[in-house]
């Protein structure tokens, strides 16, 4: 709606920010790196955490889609409040070939054997199945936290079959610390953290440009506001400047000024509290 106005090629702040959109802050990059290592090095498990909106999700996407043809497949569990017979059905199932046929759920004995039968096929066809089980800190809930530690027991020669990356809230390190049998097979821990300010401006500057922005559409003060009200976190970057390119659009206006961010946010404050 507001491209040609702000003479765009495309939305910048939509939350699909893989491929060129996506930005990696300087805690991206050190979680990505810790993950990498985990996962190459045939590390059974890691965990990333941080508040929501953060990026955690996109940062997984990035990672997988930079994994090397060995690490396949990769199972993501997107819903993690299964019992855990669902859990391990269901992971059983995304461990098989596509071509398999999907029956009845099976007992939890039925999706344990295949399980392991799949893994041990996979090791000795040099292959290392991902297993990223996001929105993680909910399984203290469901009591499948033991559920994933015993399948760490599942190995070869010592070394797991798997790698299982935990990803969730902030609260999930603390799930993870009334959980030591599971905490002491954790062989990495990384934190995702809101942009500083400067990060806030690369990262509007970064999102601008590779939706073909002109020249800097946002005043200094605006970035300096939207840091202040967002406090750096990215989903609320996006909300925020996109609806400051639709208002200011609808208004006319010739750029983003601190004035503009903060009429938005009232705006969805109101609506929030409505």
């Amino acid at each position: 709606m507001y491209l040609d106005h702000w003479q765009l090629e495309r939305k910048p702040f939509e939350p699909q920010g893989t491929g060129p959109a996506y930005y990696a802050s300087e805690s991206h990059q050190g979680a990505q790196l810790k993950l990498r290592y985990a996962i190459e090095n045939n590390r059974g498990a890691a965990v990333v955490a941080g508040p929501s909106g953060v990026g955690k999700t996109l940062l997984m996407q990035n990672l997988i889609g930079e994994l090397p043809e060995s690490v396949q497949p990769v199972v993501q569990v997107v819903y993690p409040q299964m019992p855990s017979r669902e859990l391990l059905a269901y992971v059983a199932a995304r461990l098989a070939p596509p071509e398999e046929p999907v029956g009845l759920t099976p007992t939890v004995d039925q999706s344990w054997l295949r399980i392991e039968s799949l893994l041990t096929e996979s090791a000795e066809r040099d292959q290392r199945p991902l297993l990223v089980v996001d929105e993680a800190h909910l399984l203290e809930d469901t009591g499948t936290l033991e559920t994933i530690r015993l399948l760490l027991n599942l190995q070869r020669d010592g070394v797991p079959l798997l790698t299982v990356l935990l990803v969730g809230h902030n609260s999930l390190l603390s799930t993870l610390g009334r959980t030591p049998r599971l905490e002491e097979r954790l062989d990495i821990s990384a934190v995702v953290e809101p942009f500083s300010a400067d990060e806030t401006a690369s990262y509007v500057a970064h999102r601008l440009a590779v939706a073909g922005a002109p020249g800097e559409l946002f005043s200094s003060s605006a970035i300096e506001t939207l840091y202040q009200l967002s406090h750096g976190v990215a989903r609320r970057i996006n909300r925020l400047g996109d609806l400051a390119l639709l208002v200011g659009f609808a208004n006319g206006a010739l750029a983003v000024d601190a004035e503009l961010i903060h009429s938005v946010a009232s705006e969805l404050a109101f609506a929030r509290a409505a």
